[in-house]
């Protein structure tokens, strides 16, 4: 068969009266080829006509091709078995060929579980947030980011603290209601250490509740639920803002002090964080808290306050004595003066 381009060239220099010769050492093929051409009406088809189509190429056989059958089978079996251990057994059947062309081979035909449609875990307004420490390093030492958002409407609250304690928690919770007006009617937590306790003797390391902490929920009304058992349905809403927290507000920004830290932080969420369009919602946070505000339960009417633990004494005043002018004089002054006694 002639390429498209060659077919329009011959057809055209034939027509303009050049000889077979001619043609032939022009385009560097014999005359006989040319005579066949015109005698299959090679240069009279349809110059329109679709190009030149080739049949598949013949499979070329491979020293793996008698072996496939085996890989395949014990596949189907055994859809984990790995490249290596099919490898060392089609080598005991007779295989003389490499690794490569096995490990290709079994990419191709391994058999895949079917993927599992993606199930979004929502729940209803004002139902549940969620709760989270992450770590941050500055010049001056590690700070620890408070994250609590809401599950419905994905609204956050972001506080840095210094250390991750139960006291540090219930200050940042109260201040993340105080940011929402309201109480969520639960509340999830990863294992974090200030909220929870690990009870060695109840069946080999059960996470239990902090009692402190358990008080703290009952001043604010609210349940506490651990992050268990699929922990991917249930903790993703708080996971995903850390590193939203870490690329969109803390990475390549400059802080001079700890208050500086928390007041870039507050304005980030109010004019970033909280009214973006949300990647999976579609909607901003701002608008879909808006749905679930009337929803939450009230504030408590004041700050809790633990028996237990110690209050933190900040910014304490040091005691200053006075300071007191002494006249210093001479052993000699001293004897003038007890000298004149009498």
């Amino acid at each position: 068969m002639i390429g498209w381009e060659r077919r329009v060239l011959l057809r055209h220099y034939l027509e303009q009266g050049m000889t077979k010769r001619e043609l032939a050492e022009r385009f560097g093929i014999s005359r006989q080829t040319i005579y066949r051409w015109i005698r299959n009406g090679e240069l009279d088809r349809d110059l329109s006509a679709a190009g030149v189509r080739y049949s598949p190429r013949a499979a070329v056989a491979t020293k793996l091709g008698r072996y496939r059958d085996i890989l395949v089978s014990r596949l189907a079996e055994y859809p984990d078995l790995t490249a290596v251990r099919l490898f060392e057994e089609i080598k005991a059947a007779g295989y003389l060929g490499g690794y490569t062309q096995v490990k290709e081979y079994i990419r191709k035909v391994r058999p895949r579980a079917p993927e599992e449609p993606l199930v979004r875990f929502e729940t209803p307004p004002a139902h549940q947030g969620q709760v989270d420490f992450a770590d941050f390093r500055l010049p001056w030492g590690k700070r620890y980011a408070f994250l609590v958002v809401l599950g419905y409407s994905r609204i956050l609250w972001l506080q840095f603290f210094t250390r991750q304690t139960m006291q540090h928690v219930f200050e940042g919770l109260e201040a993340a209601f105080s940011f929402f007006g309201g109480v969520p009617h639960e509340l999830l937590f990863d294992q974090m250490k200030a909220v929870i306790t690990k009870d060695e003797r109840a069946g080999g390391g059960r996470v239990t509740e902090n009692a402190e902490f358990l008080r703290f929920a009952h001043h604010w009304d609210f349940r506490v639920r651990a992050c268990r058992p699929y922990r991917a349905q249930t903790k993703g809403k708080v996971e995903r803002p850390v590193s939203y927290v870490r690329s969109s507000f803390f990475y390549g920004r400059t802080f001079t002090s700890d208050e500086d830290l928390n007041h870039q932080a507050r304005h980030w969420l109010d004019h970033v964080a909280n009214v973006r369009t949300h990647g999976t919602l579609k909607e901003r946070p701002v608008d879909r808290f808006e749905q679930e505000r009337d929803l939450l339960r009230p504030l408590a009417s004041r700050p809790y306050r633990s028996l237990i633990l110690p209050a933190e004494v900040k910014n304490q005043a040091k005691t200053v004595l006075p300071h007191i002018d002494v006249e210093r004089r001479s052993l000699e002054a001293y004897a003038q003066v007890a000298g004149g006694v009498r």
